[in-house]
C-alpha cells in the first residue's frame, strides 16, 4: 500500500532495531528520511532508489552493512549521511553527478577501492570520507592515499623469449627493492621528525581526532546560538571549560555546548580524549556527543567546543545537594528512594558497557555526581570523558603518547586510592568511584564532608552504622518522600549501602565488578518495588 501523503519520516535516537523494510520504496512522495542514531542493521533495500523526490537521507549512527544500493535516480538529493555504520564495497560514482548535492558523509565505514576523481569528490567541504582506511584516489583535499597501480599483464606472444621474461622479473624486483628502500627511509625520517618536534607539538591534536565529529558547526554558529556565550546561558562548568545552553537554528534543537578554556593546561588533551572515547560508542545512559567544533574565534585564537544533547534536569549533584545551588536552578523537590535506585542502576549499567561490552574497554576516570546528568524522565546519562582512557592498545599510538603526560587526576574523594600512589587507570578505579557515589546518593553526604577527618571516611562512617543504625546516617529526605505505609525501608537501605561498600573497598581485587553491582541493584529494585524500569527514550 502506498502512502502518498508522507513527506518526512524522522525517528532519530529511538533505539530502533531491525532492518529498513523493502516497503520504503512505496513512499514515493518521501522527501526526508532520518533514522540516525538508532540500532538498525541489515542491508539497505534496493527500493530506496524509487523514492525519487528524496532530498535528505540521514542514516548515520546505526549498524547497516553491505553495499550502497542503486539510488542513482534520486537526482534531487541534497544531503546524505551514512557515517558510522558498516557499509562496504566501492563508493558509487553517481554521487558525483548529483547536481543538488550539498553534503555527503560516508565517514567511518568499510569502503574500499578508488574514489571517483571528478565532480563533488574534489570538494572536501561537501564530501567527508574519514575512517575508511582502504579508500584511495590521491585526492589531496580528502587526504586520500594514491591507488597502487597494477602492473599491466604481459601478452603471451609466441615469439616471447625466456630472456625477455627474465629481464621483466629483474625490472620488477629492482623497482620493488627501490620502493621498499624509499619507504624505509621515509619511516625512519618520520620517526626522527616526530621525536624532534615532540616538545613543540605539545597540545596540538592529531588532525584525524579533531575531524571525527566536525561537520559544519563554526565558531560563529555557536556564538550566535549562545547569545555571545552569555553568562545567562551557562548551565555548568568543569576543569577544562564552561557548558552553555544553546539553540541551533538549523535543526531547531536545544543542545549543550562545552567550550574548552584553551588557556588551561590539558584542555586540548581533554578535548581529544573525549572525542576519541565517544566516537564509536552508543548506550542509552551515555550523553550523546552530537558534533565538535575545531575553529578560530574572531580574535584569531584557537577555539574548541563539544556539542552534546541537552539534559533538562541538570546534574545529579544539584539534586543531591540542593542547598548549595542558587535558588533559580534549585530542584523543586528531592529524589525519592526509587528514583535514586534507578539512577544507580543506570550508572552501573553504562559502566558495565564501557568496561566489558565496548569494543575497546574504557575507564571513565572521573565518575562523580556532577558528571551524571538527568533527562526529562530523570534517567541518568554519564558525561564528561575528558580524562577517560581506552585501556586496549590500538593503532593510534601517538595519540596516547600525547595523553600520557596528562596523568589521571580524577576528583578528590572519588578517585581510587591506588591512583594517589601512581596506579594506572583501570576499570577497578571506576568501580571505587561508583561505590562512593552510591554511598553519597543514599546518605546525602559528600566524601569530602567536614565530618570526615583523620581515619573517618564516608566508607567507614557507613560501614560502622550497618546494619542497626542505618536510619542514623541516611539522607532524611528519603524517609519522607514517596514511600508507602509499611515499606521495609531499613532492610532496603541496608542492602543498597552494602553494594556501595563492596564497590569501594580499598583493595581493587576485593571490589565488585560493575556487572555484579548492576545485577544486585536490579534485583533489589525488583524485590522491594516489584518493578522494572521501562521508560526509555
Amino acid at each position: 500500500m502506498q502512502i502518498p501523503s508522507l513527506f518526512h519520516l524522522s525517528m532519530e535516537g529511538n533505539s530502533l532495531r531491525g532492518s529498513l523494510p523493502n516497503d520504503v520504496g512505496r513512499l514515493q512522495n518521501l522527501v526526508e528520511l532520518s533514522l540516525k542514531n538508532n540500532n538498525l542493521s541489515g542491508q539497505l533495500p534496493q527500493s530506496l532508489g524509487k523514492c525519487l523526490p528524496m532530498e535528505v537521507i540521514y542514516l548515520q549512527g546505526n549498524y547497516f552493512y553491505g553495499a550502497i544500493p542503486d539510488i542513482s535516480g534520486l537526482m534531487g538529493v541534497k544531503r546524505v549521511d551514512l557515517s558510522n555504520n558498516n557499509f562496504s564495497g566501492t563508493i558509487p560514482g553517481y554521487f558525483a553527478n548529483f547536481s543538488s548535492l550539498e553534503y555527503l558523509n560516508l565517514s567511518f565505514n568499510k569502503f574500499e577501492g578508488k574514489v571517483p576523481l571528478d565532480g563533488k569528490f574534489q570538494n572536501s567541504t561537501v564530501v567527508l570520507l574519514f575512517g575508511n582506511k582502504n579508500l584511495c584516489g590521491g585526492i589531496k583535499e580528502l587526504k586520500l592515499k594514491p591507488c597502487v597501480a597494477q602492473a599491466p599483464p604481459m601478452e603471451k606472444n609466441v615469439g616471447t623469449t625466456k630472456e625477455h621474461l627474465s629481464l621483466w622479473r629483474k625490472v620488477v624486483i629492482g623497482v620493488s627493492v627501490g620502493i621498499a628502500f624509499l619507504l624505509l627511509l621515509f619511516i625512519v625520517s618520520l620517526r626522527w621528525f616526530r621525536k624532534r618536534k615532540k616538545n613543540q607539538q605539545g597540545n596540538n591534536p592529531a588532525p584525524s581526532t579533531l575531524k571525527i565529529f566536525h561537520e559544519k558547526t563554526s565558531y560563529g554558529d555557536l556564538r550566535n546560538a549562545t547569545d555571545g556565550f552569555s553568562s545567562s546561558n551557562i548551565v555548568g562548568s568543569g576543569s577544562f571549560g564552561t557548558v552553555f545552553k544553546a539553540l541551533l537554528p538549523t535543526e531547531y534543537k536545544i543542545v549543550a555546548v562545552k567550550v574548552l578554556n584553551m588557556q588551561r593546561r590539558g584542555a586540548m588533551k581533554s578535548f581529544m580524549a573525549e572525542c576519541e572515547s565517544l566516537k564509536d560508542i552508543r548506550h542509552r545512559n551515555l550523553v550523546k556527543l552530537l558534533t565538535a567544533c575545531a575553529s578560530i574565534d574572531f580574535q584569531g585564537n584557537e577555539f574548541r567546543a563539544l556539542i552534546y544533547e541537552f539534559m533538562p534536569n541538570g546534574s545529579l549533584d544539584m539534586w543531591l545537594h540542593p542547598a548549595e545551588v542558587e535558588e533559580i536552578r534549585r530542584p523543586s523537590r528531592t529524589l525519592t528512594l526509587l528514583e535514586r535506585l534507578n539512577i544507580a542502576v543506570d550508572v552501573a549499567s553504562v559502566l558495565d558497557y564501557l568496561h566489558v561490552h565496548c569494543h575497546e574497554s574504557i575507564a571513565h576516570c572521573d565518575l562523580k555526581p556532577s558528571n551524571i546528568l538527568l533527562d526529562d524522565d530523570l534517567i541518568a546519562h554519564v558525561s564528561d570523558f575528558g580524562v577517560a582512557r581506552l585501556l586496549l592498545k590500538f593503532d593510534q599510538e601517538s595519540f596516547f603518547n600525547q595523553l600520557s603526560s596528562a596523568g589521571v587526576r580524577g576528583t578528590i574523594g572519588y578517585a581510587a586510592p591506588e591512583y594517589g600512589m601512581g596506579g594506572q587507570p583501570s576499570i577497578h578505579g571506576d568501580v571505587y568511584s561508583f561505590g562512593i557515589l552510591v554511598l553519597e546518593m543514599f546518605t546525602g553526604k559528600r566524601p569530602t564532608n567536614e565530618l570526615f577527618e583523620g581515619s573517618l571516611t564516608l566508607h567507614s562512617y557507613t560501614k560502622s552504622a550497618l546494619p542497626e543504625r542505618v536510619l542514623d546516617i541516611v539522607d532524611v529526605s528519603i524517609l519522607h518522600n514517596g514511600l508507602r505505609v509499611g515499606f521495609p525501608v531499613v532492610e532496603c537501605l541496608q542492602v543498597i549501602l552494602d553494594v556501595g561498600l563492596r564497590c569501594c573497598e580499598e583493595s581493587p581485587t576485593n571490589r565488585l565488578a560493575t556487572s555484579e553491582a548492576a545485577k544486585e541493584l536490579i534485583s533489589i529494585r525488583e524485590r522491594f518495588f516489584k518493578t522494572r524500569r521501562t521508560t526509555r527514550r
